[in-house]
């Protein structure tokens, strides 16, 4: 699995013990849908300011948000403009999660890791759009960031 990473932010840092995290997270959701190691996924860290300009452009919705994902598994298969090995991209603000780990009082690396995961399973086709999916979807968020020992506390 090869993690991409631009970091375009400032205001947090962004340690390596979270990367691992992060790239152990990618992993377990490839592995738990049954994919091998061999995909890329592009994570870019950004201020407030950039991903609300990204959530009123691809999304119309005029106000930061916490992630973003951008998939390229389509019904799936993949954009062959892009490659097949090349799973999306993964857009996370810093700041909003940082902000939300204060208001569900967990650490900020628990709220990164817990977007990682959340995004991971838009990439790979989950939506939550109904009760339904959404409940199928924390399921999975829940499984694999237990599996990984990354809780609440």
């Amino acid at each position: 699995m090869e993690l991409i990473i631009d970091n375009r932010q400032d205001k947090l840092e962004v340690k390596e013990e979270l990367i691992e995290k992060i790239k152990d997270i990618i992993s377990e959701c490839l592995d738990y849908e049954g994919y091998d190691d061999d995909y890329e996924v592009s994570l870019s860290f950004v201020d407030n300011k950039e991903i609300h300009q990204l959530n009123r452009e691809f999304r119309g919705v005029n106000r930061p948000t916490d992630v973003l994902s951008f998939p390229l598994l389509v019904d799936e298969e993949f954009d062959v403009d892009f490659g097949e090995e090349s799973l999306g991209d993964i857009v996370i603000s810093l700041e909003r999660a940082f902000e939300q780990s204060r208001e569900y009082n967990h650490s900020f690396e628990r709220e990164v890791c817990f977007l990682v995961c959340h995004s991971m399973f838009h990439l790979l086709g989950y939506d939550h759009d109904t009760e339904e999916n959404t409940k199928e979807m924390r399921e999975k968020e829940e499984l694999i960031l237990n599996k990984l020992g990354i809780t609440r506390e």
